[in-house]
């Protein structure tokens, strides 16, 4: 027992370690450095601000941090599986080499990726502060909202890094069908503009629900609702532990079909 619990810290330390050096390397990569993980979410928020809520006349007094919240929490989900689902397909030099558990790779990728948006929430909550909204009882809802938005994504980065060593075109079609997603969460348009007939498909997104989440907290000071929000959080943790059981699964063979 007390070797196993050892193993297990080695590892935790191990991850930890990965992602801060990951981190580190990725600012020094860039002359703006740390400053360029502000500054890149920034002008993306910004272009597509510009193009729906100025060119396309949807800003209303509220649509500005309207769209913000939609674009941070899109962007977290977004990111950690793009640069997730290639996770282990990516590892393979590494694999080669030394003996680690496959699950690492993505754990790794999701901790740095959420490192990074805590800094973007961080100034989009000052930002909200700015604009007038203040700090509601609802606020005490936001760290369970972000605790099952990672386990949510998680669940995602886990079932992609485990399938993509077998099926390597697939990560090209990641892409494709987060465009599409992304139309389709929420993340620019109000729900109230769905027509009612298709409003339960439109519910059966769980990014719906969680963007909607978070912007009846940070917005309107409204508690979200929890019974959905619970349904997909055991959704998230079933699908945790089925695709964790998929990498475990395949422990031996991914090196063996990326050699």
């Amino acid at each position: 027992m007390a070797e196993k619990l050892n193993f297990l810290l080695r590892y935790i330390e191990l991850i930890l370690y990965k992602t801060y050096a990951d981190l580190k390397a990725e600012t020094e990569r860039t002359y703006l450095g740390f400053l360029w993980w502000i500054f890149e979410p920034i002008l993306y928020m910004s272009v597509f601000y510009i193009f729906f809520g100025i060119l396309l006349g949807q800003s209303t007094t509220d649509y500005v941090p309207f769209l913000l919240i939609g674009l941070t929490a899109w962007q977290w989900l977004k990111s950690c599986l793009s640069h997730g689902a290639e996770t282990i397909l990516g590892a393979s030099n590494l694999m080669q080499q030394i003996y680690l558990p496959k699950v690492i790779f993505p754990i790794i990728l999701i901790l740095k990726d959420t490192v990074k948006f805590l800094f973007i929430l961080f100034l989009l909550l000052i930002f909200l502060w700015i604009y007038g909204y203040t700090i509601g009882i609802a606020y005490l809802a936001l760290p369970v909202v972000l605790i099952i938005q990672l386990l949510f994504t998680t669940a995602l980065v886990f079932f992609l890094a485990a399938i993509i060593p077998f099926l390597p075109d697939l990560r090209f079609v990641v892409e494709n069908i987060l465009l599409a997603l992304f139309f389709m969460s929420g993340v620019m348009v109000r729900s109230d503009v769905i027509p009612e007939v298709y409003k339960s498909f439109y519910y059966l997104n769980p990014i719906v629900t969680i963007i909607e989440s978070y912007r009846n907290i940070l917005m309107y000071n409204i508690w979200p609702d929890g019974s959905t929000l619970f349904i997909i959080t055991i959704g998230s943790l079933i699908g945790i532990w089925l695709s964790a059981t998929i990498i475990k699964k395949f422990e031996y063979i991914y090196p063996k079909i990326m050699s």
